[in-house]
Formats: structure tokens, sequence, C-alpha cells
């Protein structure tokens, strides 16, 4: 009897000492791709803009061709006139004109050239740019025509499917959460009270804060939460 009184005050002592943490989050997308362009060329269409929700393989933008073919044509000419040459240089070393050394940089050359040709005309493929899934535009960064180089961020299509809250979790109350931690999450835009658990925790601190990222997956309770919204997380310690 001893026994049970004494574990029964152990959990009533534990439960009125327990201190709730109550941390502003944001959500975010964990699945957010900046779509560039892999060529030159100016922006013949574009097809969204920011805000609009897109399927996966809708067409987002297209770049005007012009540009690209004009390389491969010039593509196409260099390696004409180095197939010329090794031709040249091929009678001329039979006839001991040329050394074997130079022949080879020859043929070198135009395997070289030949392999600038095929990957200039596999650009094709990426003139038009399709979403890679269903999402939503949060940034739409050129307009059509406007010059595009290769690498230049075009768009950023961010998927609403998988959206987490991220907080931050000073030093001292790191040692006292884990992943898998359960919590509450309220998003008070939209009257969302929900739960959630604690998914990840990114060891690398803010220098400025001290303090730690964690990420919180949640059950949405079929409401429409967007990146951004502001979020109230409260943690048991």
């Amino acid at each position: 009897m001893i026994r049970v009184l004494f574990f029964a005050f152990v959990l009533l002592f534990s439960s009125a000492n327990a201190v709730e943490l109550i941390l502003s989050g944001t959500a975010v997308s964990d699945n957010q791709k900046v779509l560039a362009s892999r060529n030159m060329g100016y922006l013949k269409k574009i097809n969204v803009d920011e805000g609009d929700e897109v399927k996966k393989g809708e067409l987002l933008y297209e770049i005007d061709p012009t540009e690209l073919n004009a390389q491969k044509q010039m593509n196409r000419n260099q390696l004409d006139n180095v197939l010329k040459n090794l031709e040249r240089y091929e009678r001329l070393f039979k006839k001991g004109m040329v050394s074997k050394y130079d022949l080879e940089n020859m043929r070198l050359a135009a395997e070289n050239q030949k392999e600038m040709l095929r990957i200039s005309e596999a650009q094709d493929a990426y003139l038009k740019v399709l979403a890679p899934n269903d999402g939503i535009i949060i940034s739409k960064n050129m307009n059509e025509g406007e010059m595009v180089n290769p690498g230049m961020p075009v768009v950023v299509l961010t998927d609403l499917t998988d959206i987490k809250i991220v907080i931050e979790i000073s030093e001292n109350d790191l040692k006292s959460i884990k992943k898998g931690d359960k919590v509450k999450v309220e998003i008070p835009s939209i009257e969302l009270n929900t739960v959630g658990e604690i998914s990840s925790i990114i060891p690398a601190s803010n220098p400025m804060t001290h303090k730690f990222k964690a990420k919180i997956k949640f059950d949405k309770a079929g409401k429409n939460v967007y990146p951004g919204m502001f979020a109230r997380v409260t943690l048991e310690l």
C-alpha cells in the first residue's frame, strides 16, 4: 500500500511541475523547387503567375529556340571544318607529312566537336519547362520577352502537400526536446488547432541568437495551410 501511494505521489508531483514552452513558428514547404533555364534565349512564353496552382506536367514557360538554333548551326559548321581537316591530316599522314601525334590530336578534336554538337542538340528538350509536381507558384522572376541565361531562376514552385512548421529552440531548452515528441500546433488565421510531432532537429545553431531550428509535421485537419503562415507551437518540457 505504501509503495502504491508513493508511486501515485511521484506521478502527481511530475505532472504538477510540467512546464509548457510556447513558441512562434512559420509554415514552410519541405518540397520547394527553383526552376531555372538550362539555355540562353528569350522567354518566349510564360503561362503562370504568382499564386497560380499548377498540376504535374503542366507547361510553365518556354524559351525561344533562336539562340539555341544558332549555337547548333555554329557547332555543325565547326564540325564540318574539323572533319575536312581530319581527312586532310589522314592523307598527309599516309604520305609521311604529319606525325601520328598530330593526327591523333585532330581525331580528338573531331570527337570533342561531335560531343559539343550532341550536347547542343539535346538542349531542345529543355526549351519547354513543365511542372515536376503539383504545387503553387510563389515567385515569378522573369517576364515574356526578357533574356534568360543558363542557371537563371524563372519561377519557384512550392508543394502544398508537404507543409511543416519551423520553430527555433534555445540552447537551454534543446536538451529537453527530442525527435518524435508530440506538440500542440495552432494556426490562428485559419482557426486550426491540431497535434504535431517534431520530425527533425537541425544541429546548426544561429550564431546571432544561439537558437536551433526544428521542424514539425502536423495534421492539417483538411484545411489549406500555405507557406509563410504564422503558427503557435506548445511543447511540454
